[in-house]
């Protein structure tokens, strides 16, 4: 019997339509699974904008750098002695000055006044020295005078009791009058003996006298001096070749002027040498630690490149940083003045064989960091790893753990891609 051919038609349909629907449900939990299964797709970043450097190994010099300024080594500071008015001011900050340079008159009547009052009283006491020495050499001219007249007395005394002596033996000359020829002959002796010991005396106590008065003498003139001396320090000179910073002691108190009046200890000027500097840089306290007195260093100063060494290294950190003085070798290039601004670099140490990697923006010495590595070759993805670094220079960095030699890795700040574990370069 023959089958309507419409019936046949609209089986068929219904069966491919069937077969559609059972695919579709099978095929979408499949495409849902094989999605979820799927990695999402690493951001782009512009290749130009990172910045990579490659693994190397070889030698590593290891270096700290710092800003800093050019200071003079060491500042005169010239203080008043005495009171006293200033008078005069010759000079003032910024001129150039020699030793001898006067830079100022202060005056003080009354110290003046001394000085002359001590300058009279030596020309007196030599005057009292001169008169003394006249009268005692009267004196003892006097004394001598005397005793030359009891020697030639004894003389004559002499002869006379030898005359008598040779009358009386003989018997022209009675015995009595001969005795007293005789003892008045040893009476003389004795006088002249006396004499001539009051003539030797007389010596001694001369130049006695004479000496002290010489004592009196000099005790006044070495305050005559030392008045003088201070009256001289009264002008106040350089001392020193150099430059003349400021007058007075500087900021909060005033400068000096004409017609002050000063006191004993007050500052009147500061002057600087301007040949003798040294460099005085501030290097981060988390680089400092390796710092050490006698490492060389090199302080550009933007027309030059001195060669200098450590000397003093602060014991404390001032906002963040520690203060190292280098004292400078050699001459210093055209433009090196007190305060100039100078970039200074300090060799810590020279590592013969390590693994190193340009200095990555947030790494530091001794952490543990995360870097994007390249995957090689020409590669344009990166996967985040984790690196060991070591020790540290300027501008590289010891690699301990997490990269090998040749390993190219991003150095840039990659902060804004930390929940990113690949990226990809373009």
């Amino acid at each position: 019997m023959d089958i309507p051919r419409g019936k046949e038609v609209a089986r068929r349909k219904l069966i491919r339509r069937i077969v559609m629907i059972g695919a579709v449900l099978v095929a979408i939990p499949l495409i849902t699974w094989g999605l979820s299964r799927l990695k999402p797709a690493a951001p782009e970043v512009e290749r130009a904008a990172v910045w990579v450097g490659t693994v190397k190994r070889g030698p590593m010099v290891r270096e700290v750098r710092g800003l800093g300024k050019l200071v003079v080594e060491e500042y005169i500071w010239i203080p008043a002695q005495f009171d006293g008015r200033i008078e005069k001011i010759n000079f003032l900050p910024g001129d150039k000055l020699h030793a001898s340079d006067i830079l100022m008159v202060l005056s003080n009547p009354d110290m003046q006044l001394s000085s002359n009052d001590f300058e009279w009283q030596v020309k007196q006491a030599e005057a009292n020295y001169t008169n003394l020495k006249v009268t005692l050499q009267s004196a003892q001219l006097q004394q001598r005078a005397t005793t030359e007249q009891v020697r030639s007395d004894l003389m004559q005394a002499d002869l006379t009791a030898e005359r008598d002596e040779q009358l009386t033996k003989a018997g022209l000359k009675a015995e009595l009058e001969t005795k007293l020829s005789v003892a008045k002959a040893q009476e003389l002796k004795g006088r002249y003996n006396l004499s001539q010991q009051q003539l030797d005396i007389s010596g001694s106590s001369i130049q006695a006298q004479l000496d002290a008065q010489k004592v009196q003498i000099e005790k006044l003139k070495a305050a005559y001096d030392l008045k003088k001396v201070q009256v001289g320090q009264l002008v106040i000179r350089a001392g020193v070749d150099g430059i003349l910073q400021q007058l007075g002691a500087g900021a909060p108190a005033p400068p000096l002027e004409v017609g002050q009046r000063v006191t004993p200890g007050t500052i009147l000027a500061k002057v600087a040498q301007p040949l003798r500097l040294k460099a005085e840089l501030l290097i981060p306290e988390t680089q400092a630690k390796d710092v050490a007195v006698g490492q060389v260093a090199a302080i550009d100063t933007r027309n030059g490149i001195i060669a200098g060494h450590v000397f003093r290294k602060d014991p404390a950190a001032i906002n963040g940083t520690i203060a190292v003085d280098v004292k400078l070798e050699g001459a210093l290039p055209d433009g090196a003045v007190p305060d100039l601004s100078v970039d200074g670099t300090i060799t810590i140490e020279r590592l013969s064989d390590v693994v190193f990697v340009d200095r990555p923006v947030i790494g530091q010495a001794g952490a543990k960091i995360t870097l994007f590595k390249l995957d090689g070759g020409d590669s344009k993805e990166a996967q985040r790893i984790p690196v060991q670094l070591g020790r540290s220079s300027v501008n590289t960095i010891e690699v301990l753990e997490g990269l090998k030699v040749g390993d190219q890795v991003v150095l840039s700040d990659m902060s804004a891609w930390d929940a990113q574990n690949r990226i990809r370069l373009k």
